[in-house]
């Protein structure tokens, strides 16, 4: 039984009364309507992680109709109304979704919006307030978030500080070792740039920038192999970007 056949067979013996006398139908019980609702929204994350967003949206609609101030639906919904680039309707979700309520989870989704919508100030306000919860287990993404948003506010020696702490919590964060390559190469530290870069290439795909930078390294550290496999793969991948023409002029 998938996930969301199991969802709608128990929101179907929720909204069936029972047939006995005297018996209580389920949602008119707290207890009743409170699963009715968490099986709604569990209903729409299911749809919208299957890139179903406008499905979505009828079962959280219906968790709201039970639960007016569900922060998970109205988080929900500020993820499909984002995925749908109503940027306002998002807003306005993740506000009430907040509202009286200090979820890291629900925090850093708000964080990342804001950060799409180049709200940085904003956004490092909802990062700084997630990386509180000392319990959330996605707290080293929080930091590397941090991180992403210091560099856009021009604070290059904090977010150095946030992306470190970030592998401290969990050393497989691409984007964090990547940005740690390229501070310490941009300081001319060519040892842990190398050791960062190598830790990047080992969990992420390449791509136009990471690959610029591994040539330099690879330069640099005598190794014309990696510099020529490299050098192809950016001609091959990315024949468009700066970051080839980039490389193009450091060849002459």
């Amino acid at each position: 039984m998938t996930l969301r056949v199991a969802l709608l067979f128990v929101l179907a013996s929720l909204m069936v009364g029972c047939v006995s006398s005297g018996s209580v139908n389920p949602m008119r019980t707290s207890e009743g309507r409170d699963e009715a609702r968490d099986a709604y929204i569990q209903l729409g994350i299911g749809y919208l992680q299957q890139g179903e967003a406008s499905r979505a949206k009828s079962p959280l609609r219906k968790a709201l109709e039970l639960d007016p101030n569900s922060a998970d639906a109205h988080a929900a919904l500020a993820l499909v109304f984002q995925n749908e680039m109503e940027t306002q309707l998002a807003d306005e979700h993740y506000r009430k979704a907040l509202s009286g309520n200090s979820d890291a989870r629900i925090l850093n989704n708000y964080g990342s919006f804001l950060f799409e919508q180049k709200r940085y100030p904003e956004a490092m306000e909802r990062f700084a307030k997630a990386a509180e919860d000392n319990l959330y287990s996605g707290r080293s993404h929080v930091f590397q978030n941090m991180g992403m948003t210091a560099l856009m506010l021009g604070q290059r020696e904090q977010a150095e500080t946030y992306f470190t702490r970030a592998l401290r919590l969990d050393s497989r964060q691409p984007r964090a070792l990547l940005e740690l390559a390229m501070m310490a190469y941009e300081d001319k530290q060519y040892v842990p740039a190398k050791r960062y870069y190598d830790g990047f290439s080992s969990l992420s795909e390449q791509n136009a920038r990471s690959l610029l930078l591994g040539i330099r390294l690879a330069k640099i550290h005598q190794d014309r192999d990696q510099a020529a496999s490299l050098g192809l793969q950016l001609k091959r991948l990315y024949p468009g970007t700066p970051e080839y023409q980039q490389f193009l002029s450091e060849q002459r």
